[in-house]
Order: structure tokens, then C-alpha cells, then sequence
């Protein structure tokens, strides 16, 4: 609509995707800081709170009536700014759009059957879960591979040029990525606040590459691919937004939680960020907590079932750190620091190439 009104009455101001980008983090983030009490108190007097897993240590006994799908708020608020601020022709941006829907619905469904049951391990099936996931994820990398301006060349970070055309290949692969970051995303999110602010991070590295990436002279002067693809940092700022006002109530002790409704949405948009700006490889780094949460799970399945022997006191590892008696806002801030210095090499390394 916005960039409808700049062509409309001429105002120029408009036009540029920062000054968007910028009015659509502020849209959002009013948008949840309004919506948001709103949604605590209706989700108190209808019960619809977090139920709390049963392994999990006690401490999270005294979360157990604390809201959950806090996602649905701050994903619809992300979309409904989008729409205001977006050039709506932009087929990347309709994509990014596309991913937050499909992943938001799996993640509510996910959420409304724990919390109709009142048990945390009574969601969708696991297989169900990850068949909608693989189904959604291959609408979006089918989606992409269609489109006639972006190629299926895989870059890695230090290397000016592509390392190989996938082809094909590259639907495999970009579902893998939409996949694995979209459970990656929800594994993190087991502590106050701990998703969120790696998540901010990673999308703050996103925008500024995909910024980056869609401007012709910057692209060209750092050695990076070009693709019409700017419109999408519009849609990432105004989750940062959202995500601000959510942390406003997510912080320690948290009065609502994201639910799966907004992490497995948030992981999987940050995966469609990696595809379209080329930079998958780097996502291992922009989202290293996220890695470092999953491998500690793998880790831990694997040694047990290989060795019945574990290698974490629990997994995911902010669990394992929970068992040692660490305070909880000492291992959400620790986490917080990694991700941050995570992001800032991964920013650095666009120039080393």
C-alpha cells in the first residue's frame, strides 16, 4: 500500500525500501505491543496456557500456566505490516509471505492440540508435523525453482563465485534447509526469551544482506550475487519489530510464550532468507545457537542409542546447563552474547571474499 501511495501522489520518500522497511518495523511492533496484553488475558480466562513436559527440570513446574501462542500475535502482526509496506508485485516478497502462512498454520495446529489435550507431548504426530513441514516446504522451494530470475547456484561464504549449479538438486536441498531451520528455531525455544533474540540477530544478518543483495552497486562492488530481492528485508524488518514487542513480554520471567505457532514459523522464514540471498552455508554461522541446540541433540539420541550412554545431563543443551544449576537468565544472556558475536563474523566475512 505504501509503495502504492508513493507512485500515486508522487512521494518519493516512499519508495525506498529502508524508509519501508523502517515504518513496517514500527507497524509491527505496535501491532503486538497492542494485540499482545490483549491475547495474554483472553488465553488466562480460557486456559490456554503452556502445558509443561514432564522431563523437563522442575523448575518449569511453576511456567505451567503461563499462555502459549504468542506466535500467532506476532506472526499475524509481521504479515499485516508487510501487506501495508510491501510492493505487493514483488514475487520474493509474496514468497516470504507464502512461507510465514504455511508454517504458522502447521505451528498453531501444533499448539491447539497440546493445549486441548493439556499435555506438552499430545501435539501433532511427529510424523504428521514433519510431512505438513516437507509439504509446505516443498510448495516454497517449488516456488522458487520457477521463478525465471533466480538460479540454483550453491555459494559458500570467502568465495566470490558459485561452487556448483545443483539443478534440481536444489529443491532437495532448499527443503532440507526450510526443514531443518524451522525445528532448529522450535528445539531453542525452551527457556525465557532464548529463541528470540537469536532470532532478531539472525534476521538483522538476513535484511542486511538481503538489502545488500537486491542493490545492483552493492552487490556488485562486494562480489555478491544480484536477485530482485530487497522487498523481502521489508518483511524481516517488520518481524524484528514484532519479535521487540513480543521479547517485551517473553523477557524473564515471561508472561507468553511463541508456542510453535511462531518458532517453527520463525526458523522457517529465516531458511527461505538463506535461500533466496544465497547464503545457506551461512546460515550455520548467522544461526549457530540454533545449530549448536540441534547438534546437542542429535548427539544426545545417537550416543544413547549407540553407546546407552548420554553424552548431556538433558538435550537440548540449555537443559543440560539448567541440570548444573545455572541461573536462567545466566544461560539465556550467555546464549545471546554467542549469537551475537555469531552474526557479527558472518557480517564481516561479506567482505572477505
Amino acid at each position: 500500500m505504501l509503495y502504492w501511495l508513493s507512485e500515486l501522489l508522487k512521494i518519493n520518500l516512499l519508495g525506498y525500501i529502508t524508509v519501508r522497511a523502517g515504518i513496517a518495523f514500527f507497524l509491527a511492533l505496535f501491532f503486538t505491543l497492542f494485540l499482545m496484553p490483549r491475547f495474554i488475558r483472553w488465553a488466562q480466562n480460557t486456559s490456554r496456557v503452556q502445558p509443561i513436559n514432564g522431563w523437563a527440570p522442575d523448575r518449569h513446574k511453576e511456567k505451567a500456566k503461563t499462555p502459549t501462542m504468542g506466535g500467532v500475535v506476532f506472526i499475524g502482526a509481521t504479515i499485516l505490516a508487510s501487506l501495508i509496506s510491501i510492493r505487493l508485485t514483488n514475487v520474493y516478497a509474496l514468497g516470504a509471505i507464502l512461507t510465514l502462512v504455511l508454517f504458522a498454520l502447521i505451528g498453531f495446529q501444533d499448539d491447539y492440540a497440546k493445549i486441548k489435550k493439556n499435555q506438552n507431548l499430545a501435539g501433532l504426530k511427529a510424523r504428521t508435523k514433519l510431512l505438513l513441514q516437507f509439504i509446505s516446504a516443498l510448495v516454497v522451494a517449488l516456488f522458487l525453482f520457477n521463478l525465471s530470475d533466480f538460479n540454483t547456484n550453491l555459494y559458500v561464504p570467502f568465495i566470490k563465485n558459485p561452487i556448483y549449479d545443483m539443478g534440481l538438486l536444489a529443491i532437495v536441498f532448499w527443503v532440507i534447509i526450510i526443514i531443518a531451520t524451522s525445528n532448529a528455531v522450535n528445539l531453542t525455544d525452551g527457556l525465557d526469551g532464548l529463541a528470540t533474540v537469536p532470532s532478531l540477530a539472525a534476521l538483522t544478518s538476513f535484511s542486511i544482506i538481503i538489502y545488500i543483495t537486491g542493490n545492483v552497486k552493492i552487490s556488485a562492488y562486494l562480489l555478491m550475487p544480484t536477485f530482485n530481492i530487497g522487498e523481502v528485508a521489508i518483511i524481516s524488518s517488520a518481524l524484528m519489530g514484532a519479535l521487540t514487542g513480543f521479547l517485551w513480554h517473553n523477557c524473564h520471567p515471561a508472561e507468553v510464550f511463541m508456542g510453535d505457532s511462531g518458532s517453527l514459523t520463525i526458523g522457517a522464514f529465516l531458511g527461505y532468507l538463506a535461500i533466496i540471498s544465497k547464503s545457506e552455508i551461512l546460515l550455520l554461522i548467522i544461526g549457530l545457537i540454533f545449530v549448536i541446540e540441534t547438534l546437542s541433540v542429535i548427539l544426545q539420541v545417537g550416543s544413547f542409542k549407540l553407546r546407552k550412554k548420554r553424552v548431556f545431563l538433558m538435550a537440548p543443551i540449555h537443559h543440560h546447563f539448567e541440570m548444573k544449576h545455572w541461573a536462567e537468565n545466566k544461560i539465556i544472556v550467555r546464549f545471546w552474547i554467542i549469537s551475537i558475536l555469531s552474526n557479527m563474523i558472518a557480517l564481516i566475512s561479506l567482505k572477505i571474499r
